[in-house]
């Protein structure tokens, strides 16, 4: 199978490529490395510096996993314009390289969709690339896949700059003995899931006759963000809330389970423990 990754230097692209390789695939990245990173890169990978703003030209491929975003809401915020040129019209650009191809499309759609589409620039945008997912279905007929990701965690997750996640910062800080952030009152709950868990959710949609269906890609249990904080046993620090965020994030999977045979296998908890055993 011939694979195109867009965000392939990304923390959740990198992973897929890696899962790819070792599946005997032949993989291309395309990304502009405006959040990924050159040390990601995986043997075996053909990558291209390639901004997916513009129009996609490259020799047919079998499947493409749209991987590629600007993925924080506070980013977003402060910079709607950049947020919607990468992740809409981003989007749009790969859809209409699949439609003249003929080429199915797994689209990496979000969790935030269900917290208010007018929450965030991201929010829409996010949301706004799974309606051109259902127009291209509708009106071309073309193999799109929907997969909305909850928290993901996991090796060559980001830990500083605007698009750091959570367990990513506080690895950062652990490391550097500083006190752990905590955003409003620390009680918000995550549901975070590791990325092999949404690595296989993605392949498993390949070769699936679909028509801009949706599955929910988490793990079914969430945590406060003071309980993550309390795995590290260092002291904290609370910072204001900020807009945009919400309160609870709980995924119901059950959709992909039917359909997929997806089953998360990942575990926050032993995988922060096992992560400090490795960082003594």
């Amino acid at each position: 199978m011939r694979a195109l990754v867009t965000g392939g230097a990304g923390f959740v692209g990198t992973n897929l490529i890696k899962r790819l390789l070792k599946d005997g695939h032949y993989v291309i990245s395309y990304d502009n490395y405006s959040t990924g990173f050159k040390q990601n890169e995986q043997e075996g990978c053909s990558y291209y510096d390639i901004d997916i703003r513009n129009p996609i030209d490259l020799p047919k491929v079998d499947v493409i996993f749209h991987m590629a975003a600007l993925a924080r809401i506070q980013p977003s915020i402060k910079n709607p314009v950049k947020c919607l040129e990468n992740n809409f019209n981003g989007t749009l650009n790969v859809l209409e390289y699949a439609r003249n191809n003929n080429t199915p499309v797994i689209y990496a759609g979000s969790s935030s969709k269900h917290h208010g589409l007018h929450g965030s620039p991201y929010a829409w945008s996010k949301y706004s690339g799974e309606q051109l997912c259902k127009l291209y279905s509708e009106v071309y007929g073309l193999n799109t896949s929907i997969c909305r990701f909850y928290n993901v965690y996991g090796p060559h997750h980001i830990r500083t700059g605007n698009y750091a996640t959570v367990l990513g910062i506080f690895e950062n800080q652990y490391l550097n003995n500083e006190l752990l952030t905590i955003t409003g009152d620390g009680e918000q709950r995550r549901d975070f899931t590791h990325i092999d868990d949404i690595v296989d959710g993605l392949i498993r949609c390949v070769g699936k006759k679909h028509k801009a269906e949706d599955f929910e890609l988490g793990s079914g249990v969430n945590y406060s963000i003071n309980e993550i904080a309390e795995l590290f046993n260092r002291e904290t620090k609370y910072i204001p809330a900020r807009p945009g965020e919400y309160d609870v994030t709980l995924c119901n999977y059950s959709k992909a389970k039917e359909n997929l045979g997806y089953e998360p296998k990942g575990n926050i908890k032993t995988y922060v423990k096992k992560w400090l055993e490795e960082n003594k």
